[in-house]
């Protein structure tokens, strides 16, 4: 479906892909069916834009998995081929949303938008969230430029990284815990109060120019597992990783970054195997420091992991996989290089720009940089 307000100035793309935003009631719970069309209905456009819908796929994002992911970074490197378009905004449910908006950004070298929102609400509820932040999003994809992959929802505007889920049910769902917010959107307004600064952005993977979900003949992709330390942690969980073919693994850790000498000591025999360890932490906000021995951080940083600054679990496992996918590029089989690049993608860039002064519906950087 193709829909104009204002004979089109702008050319927004839509790829829905699922989550609450198009969820409806099966009669025991709700569950991703409605079409990308039947979401974009529910919302007014912004003036000027004209919106085309991709459906994709229709999944609850519980669900999502590294080809579902690819398929949509494929497809929006596809969309992006069209120099007509001038932003994508991606519908997609909110519990893995913060995965695949990193991902995206990781590979994201177009100085035109991409914009993840979704909905804490159901399709066709009378309260639904989800046409309020749709057409948000639709009018920041509109506005913006040289900003990366962006999280827009409920008025607030947020840089993929670092942006999570912090909120089961509430409205206004995600934030970076570390970090402020991007900018708002409001009231005809899009204002940008930083500038999000960026790893340099990798080219896509040879792996997401054959994805897709479900595919009897889908090329396997790398293992990356995800393992908590907690009271009484031992080293058996992430030694089961490796043992499952693990090439990837992230220890959730305690405080500022620490374990056991145990665990220390699996990481160091993981690391010896050539899977790539890195550290983050189960408390919400702050970087990681290595300031404890014993197993602490001092210890798990000598036995060869790499710690993320303040990226949390999710996003780790994706800097990961990128970089697992990134080795026909980078250097297969050569773990210094990989784990050179990993650690650019953990520790990225971490000092914000100042406030910028805005105006109008637009940011300055974004009047600035528009075509």
């Amino acid at each position: 479906m193709k829909r104009t307000n204002d004979g089109g100035a702008r050319r927004i793309v839509v790829i829905s892909t699922g989550g609450t935003i198009a969820s409806r009631w099966q009669g025991t719970g709700y569950a991703a069916d409605a079409s990308g069309d039947d979401v974009l209905a529910t919302a007014p456009l912004p003036e000027g834009v004209t919106v085309e819908v991709v459906d994709l796929f229709n999944v609850n994002s519980s669900r999502m998995t590294s080809a579902h992911q690819l398929a949509l970074l494929r497809t929006v490197h596809e969309t992006f081929a069209d120099p007509g378009v001038d932003g994508i905004v991606v519908t997609h449910g909110t519990d893995t949303l913060e995965e695949t908006a990193f991902l995206l950004d990781l590979h994201h070298a177009d100085s035109r938008p991409v914009v993840l929102t979704g909905a804490q609400r159901p399709f066709g509820t009378g309260d639904g969230d989800g046409p309020g932040n749709l057409y948000d999003a639709l009018q920041v994809a509109a506005s913006v430029r040289d900003l990366g992959v962006l999280v827009v929802f409920d008025g607030r505007v947020h840089a993929a990284r670092g942006t999570v889920k912090t909120q089961t049910l509430a409205a206004d769902a995600f934030s970076d815990p570390s970090a402020e917010r991007l900018g708002r959107v409001g009231f005809s307004r899009v204002d940008i109060e930083r500038q999000p600064e960026r790893p340099a952005p990798l080219p896509l993977p040879a792996a997401a120019r054959t994805a897709a979900p479900g595919a009897a003949d889908a090329v396997p992709l790398p293992r990356v597992d995800i393992v908590t330390h907690h009271s009484d942690g031992d080293p058996f969980l992430l030694n089961a990783a490796v043992s499952a073919g693990a090439r990837g693994i992230v220890l959730v850790a305690t405080g500022a970054g620490n374990a056991t000498p145990e665990i220390a000591a699996a990481v160091a025999d993981a690391v010896a195997r050539g899977v790539l360890v890195a550290v983050t932490t189960r408390v919400p906000a702050g970087p990681l420091a290595e300031i404890y021995t014993g197993g602490g951080a001092v210890d798990l940083v000598a036995a060869g992991a790499l710690l993320t600054g303040t990226l949390r679990a999710g996003q780790a496992r994706i800097a990961l996989l990128s970089t697992l996918l990134a080795e026909g590029t980078h250097g297969a089989g050569d773990p210094a290089r990989s784990t050179a690049l990993l650690r650019r993608l953990l520790e990225g860039p971490v000092r914000a720009e100042p406030a910028l002064a805005t105006g109008g519906s637009r940011s300055a950087s974004a009047v600035a940089a528009r075509v």
